[in-house]
């Protein structure tokens, strides 16, 4: 589904069997970003790490991911996503053994951040792929969907994967599961995946490369830092020294001939309004994942593994309504499709803003399912949006664009939403010693029963009390969303009626000026 309509060939068995071969990286990069949270007591007894340490075994891989994303998106142009792919396979799965054997947390560490740059180029490059093998814009529209449901699922199952491996096998095998899925694809990819068109002989720039580094590392550090300890002075320094980078890095972008990032997609209004939309949809699951999953193990009682399998129907609800959406846009606008999931998201929230201390889990587990299966439409029309609005020499920064925005998203939901349950938090227990209900269970470990429950009881509901803020802010913000996604996209008309009337149908007229633009010199 893009804006340019026209119906290309019909995929076969050659073009699937290539999304399935791409959607096992895809999968597994997202197990990575959550696969770990098992296993820090073990790294803590082996490796001897401290507490700083661990967080940034946990971060690092995210925050290089985050990084590099843009970056290996546009160099996937310049030098062919395939080719780059092949390297990303070898140095993840080097890394991924190299961290398995680690004998030190900084060597963990740096691993990690091996991994997280190698990952950034995957990723990128399958999607941008996936766009290459599927011509006709419906059948891509369905390749996207499976594409979005394999890395959200990925990130629901990682700890469910690492608490089953750690329950047979030593921490680092959780990074050893990587190694036959790249060898897999090395070694049947070259024979399968098509390759993307490479960009030419121009060079990747050095100052727009570290510009990005600059304006992405601080800026995810400082939310990170704002939704653990509050909006201390260094998160806010951080924040803003990287939008100041941020504004640097466009400056150059205008002034380079051959820039890293063409701000000329943004004249093109579907790939604007999907991106921003993408922004904001994660932002609101991102907030209200960091309390749903807080919620099953700091109130619920359950162990992580056992908190994992509640999420599930949170992974199914998101398959569905990433499925759903391709078929319902045969028939109906794209923007309605979107809309009336974000609207679904909404109801969701509205349910956890429903949930007390005594709810049951099942009511928590509905809500959260029904925020993914809701979010899943903005998720794969949306990334189709991004990925289909861009011409196919550029399918790689904007791949790359589509995953930093949800990165930021997440990170931004996380901080900005975390910040107000955190404040809900504090203010409910009037100041105290510890500033969040994980400090005040941990504090109570050894004592009896009877007095950690009379300790914990008003933590939990000030805890609760916080998770309903966060649950009406994201509500608000999806009901914002649906409206201006409504008048942001409605002139993309269904994907059948696309399709009949041919090239450039549902264009307005920034889209169409940007289709026929000719190149820059």
């Amino acid at each position: 589904m893009d804006t340019d309509t026209s119906t290309g060939p019909r995929a076969g068995a050659r073009e699937w069997t290539v999304l399935a071969v791409l959607a096992l990286p895809t999968l597994l990069l997202s197990i990575d970003l959550s696969v770990l949270l098992l296993a820090l007591p073990h790294l803590t007894a082996d490796l001897g790490a401290s507490g700083v340490q661990l967080l940034w075994i946990t971060d690092i891989y995210g925050f290089m991911v985050a990084g590099f994303l843009l970056i290996m998106g546009s160099l996937g142009d310049r030098i062919g996503c395939r080719r780059l792919l092949f390297i990303g396979a070898v140095f993840f799965a080097l890394a991924s053994v190299a961290a398995a054997m680690s004998t030190s947390a900084g060597m963990l560490i740096a691993t990690r951040a091996v991994l997280g740059v190698a990952g950034a180029s995957l990723m990128p490059c399958t999607l941008a792929l996936v766009r290459t093998a599927f011509r006709d814009p419906r059948q891509r529209g369905v390749a996207v969907a499976i594409w979005m449901s394999c890395f959200m699922v990925g990130i629901a199952v990682g700890p469910i994967v690492g608490g089953v491996l750690l329950q047979y096998f030593w921490w680092g095998s959780v990074f050893l599961l990587a190694v036959p899925i790249m060898v897999l694809l090395l070694v049947v990819g070259p024979f399968l995946l098509p390759e993307t068109p490479a960009g030419g002989s121009a060079r990747l720039d050095l100052a727009s490369t570290l510009l990005v580094l600059a304006t992405v590392l601080p800026v995810i550090y400082g939310m990170k830092e704002i939704a653990a300890e509050g909006a201390t002075a260094l998160p806010l320094l951080a924040i803003a020294l990287g939008l100041a980078m941020g504004v640097a890095f466009v400056v150059r972008q205008r002034a380079l001939a051959s820039p890293l990032l063409d701000l000329g997609l943004f004249r093109n209004r579907s790939f604007s309004a999907a991106l921003v939309g993408l922004l904001l949809a994660t932002a609101a699951v991102g907030g209200v994942s960091l309390y749903v999953t807080q919620y099953l193990q700091l109130v619920g009682g359950l162990s992580p593994l056992t908190a994992g399998l509640w999420l599930l129907p949170a992974a199914g609800g998101m398959i569905l309504g990433s499925m759903s959406a391709p078929v319902l846009i045969d028939w109906v606008r794209p923007a309605y499709v979107i809309s009336a999931g974000l609207v679904a998201a909404a109801v969701g929230c509205a349910v956890l803003v429903s949930v007390g201390p005594g709810a049951g889990l099942a009511v928590v587990a509905g809500g959260y399912a029904l925020v993914y299966f809701g979010t899943g439409p903005m998720g794969a029309l949306g990334t189709d949006l991004v990925v289909g609005s861009a011409p196919e020499d550029k399918a790689g920064a904007a791949a790359g664009m589509s995953e930093s925005s949800g990165e930021f998203g997440i990170a931004l939901g996380v901080a900005v939403l975390g910040s107000v349950g955190t404040a809900v938090y504090q203010g409910t227990m009037g100041g105290g010693e510890h500033s969040s209900l994980a400090a005040e269970v941990s504090a109570t470990e050894g004592m009896s029963a009877a007095e950690a429950a009379r300790v914990l009881e008003p933590a939990r509901a000030a805890f609760v009390d916080g998770m309903n803020a966060v649950s009406i802010g994201s509500a608000a913000l999806l009901v914002l969303l649906s409206v201006v996604i409504v008048f942001a996209l409605r002139h993309v008309p269904p994907a059948r009626a696309a399709a009949d009337a041919g090239p450039g149908a549902g264009e307005d007229e920034g889209d169409r000026r940007e289709r026929v633009a000719p190149e820059r010199p």
